[in-house]
């Protein structure tokens, strides 16, 4: 049955359509029509040559920091959910309706605070004279590599996209039927394995939400494979400024980034058919 579009629906909804149109229908035309300039004597001309794309896609550095990157996106949102879980699990089901308000005040203070700050402040526990290597020395112990390592990258990630999945996981626990966990109880099924079989498969759509938004802000990120990774191993996050640097190749570095655009949307279309997989509609 066709639906009429009312003069009130389409009001209220205008403005979303213009500022997709402005702020990502229209940049994204522009950075397909980038990718296809060509850079003379460090001059861009309009053109419409694919020299861009095949270059690119003919670097093996280009692989490398393509398969790096999803390698660290993918361990970055396992590691983050993995961890937040329990977090989450605690807030929804162990804490009082104060305490869980409070709970979630706390997730959000971080957001209050910019994230590079966040990571800069990273430096000063991972440096090999920082607070960790300290307290590791009065042990006799260390001091430890730890900054300028993928360790220290992970680190910065999980800075980025802990809290926020912790409380997409807890807005999901929270709606779980209680009446499901409770007849699991009463069938005698132990706590953990009322986690797995009841409380996990309740809450697919949530984890899964919340880790493909772990790595979405994974994959794009530069701030932290930069300032505690030191750069290596390469990502294209820090292989677009390099591209840039190099030339002014700017048209290749939007090679790079519709790359990313699309690694996205096809994760993300993915990862929302599963988590959707077996609901009605």
């Amino acid at each position: 049955m066709r639906r009429s579009i009312s003069l009130y629906s389409l009001t209220f909804s205008l403005p979303l359509l213009i500022w997709q149109v402005l702020f990502f229908v229209f940049p994204l035309l522009f950075l397909i029509a980038l990718s296809f300039w060509t850079v003379r004597n460090f001059v861009m001309s309009p053109d419409f040559d694919p020299v861009n794309w095949t270059t690119m896609y003919g670097r093996a550095v280009f692989w490398q920091a393509y398969g790096t990157t999803l390698a660290l996106a993918a361990a970055a949102a396992a590691l983050t959910s993995i961890l937040a879980f329990p977090a989450a699990y605690a807030i929804a089901f162990k804490l009082s309706d104060t305490a869980r308000r409070w709970a979630i005040f706390l997730m959000v203070i971080p957001f209050f605070t910019s994230y590079l700050v966040r990571v800069y402040s990273w430096q000063i526990f991972l440096s090999d004279n920082g607070i960790i290597n300290v307290i590791l020395g009065w042990l006799g112990l260390g001091p430890f590599t730890m900054l300028n390592t993928v360790g220290a990258t992970m680190v910065g990630y999980l800075t980025l996209g802990f809290p926020l999945v912790v409380l997409l996981q807890l807005f999901s626990l929270i709606f779980i039927d209680r009446t499901l966990i409770e007849a699991a109880h009463n069938l005698r099924c132990g706590r953990l394995r009322t986690v797995f079989e009841v409380v996990i498969p309740s809450a697919r759509t949530g984890l899964v939400i919340a880790a493909l938004f772990s790595f979405i802000l994974s994959f794009g990120d530069f701030v932290s494979p930069v300032y505690l990774g030191g750069g290596e191993p390469t990502t294209l996050s820090i292989l677009i400024t390099d591209t840039t640097k190099s030339g002014q190749q700017w048209p290749r570095a939007a090679v790079v980034a519709l790359t990313m655009i699309g690694t996205l949307m096809i994760v993300a279309f993915g990862a929302i058919k599963f988590a959707y997989r077996g609901k009605s509609t």
